[in-house]
């Protein structure tokens, strides 16, 4: 019974989240455009699903991944093997990085600019190559980032001089990167973090502080998501730098 009624508030809430989002689209629709909506049917059979859906995943999320990659940190800091927890965080951000399909759109989609823009050649095997090294090049700059943000939680350093730091780089980076990549590098910081990630990285990195003596989860257990979108940036920059010459 328990388990029905969190799914009922579930739906409550996922009902309250999406509610501006439809009032905006209602209002500009009706008052600013001043005509029906097109096949209203469909668009509500199709908001029905997305409630559903969006309820499903956020119970899912909290039933599931959350307590499972909290409990596996907590497991790694009883172990006692830091070997162990920082092959599983470089695991678990390549894994879930490279799969990505908003990773594998990005990329194709700048081997195709890359290709009309003459920085590689234009063909299939040439933009199929480009693409998937900067998946790659993603992908493992998420996996590094993913144990930077172990490492820091396990030694107590300040998240603020690491990401002043990094983005310390990253201005350095940009004058000296092809002006192609650029735009590119600094979208993937963006599409690296998907729904999967952010959930087992933030339970990760919460479980991980709550593990350890003298760490405060609020403090040491966040961060991780920030390194995540970080990295990427620099290691984009540094791919098309090398693929350009």
């Amino acid at each position: 019974m328990e388990p029905l009624r969190a799914l009922f508030h579930s739906l409550l809430a996922s009902l309250r989240d999406l509610l501006p989002i439809i009032l905006v689209i209602a209002a500009f629709q009706f008052l600013v455009l001043d005509q029906p909506l097109p096949n209203f049917h469909s668009i509500l059979i199709g908001l029905a699903l997305v409630v559903f859906g969006l309820t499903l995943f956020v119970f899912g999320l909290e039933m599931g991944l959350f307590p499972i990659g909290e409990s596996m940190a907590q497991a790694f800091a009883r172990k006692g093997s830091v070997f162990w927890l920082v092959l599983f965080a470089f695991c678990l951000g390549f894994g879930t990085t490279i799969a990505e399909p908003a990773l594998t759109a990005v990329a194709y989609e700048a081997a195709a600019v890359a290709a009309e823009g003459g920085m590689i050649t234009n063909s299939l095997d040439s933009m199929k190559d480009y693409a998937l090294g900067l998946r790659l090049s993603v992908a493992l700059s998420v996996g590094v980032a993913i144990v930077l943000g172990v490492v820091r939680i396990l030694k107590g350093w300040p998240i603020h001089v690491i990401i002043i730091g990094g983005y310390a780089i990253i201005v350095v980076l940009t004058a000296f990167a092809p002006e192609s990549i650029i735009g590119v590098a600094y979208d993937s910081g963006g599409v690296t973090t998907s729904t999967i990630t952010v959930p087992l990285v933030t339970a990760l990195g919460v479980g991980l502080a709550s593990s350890i003596k003298g760490r405060n989860p609020m403090i040491d257990g966040f961060g991780l998501i920030a390194f995540a979108s970080l990295l990427p940036i620099m290691f984009v920059m540094l791919y098309g730098m090398w693929v350009a010459g």
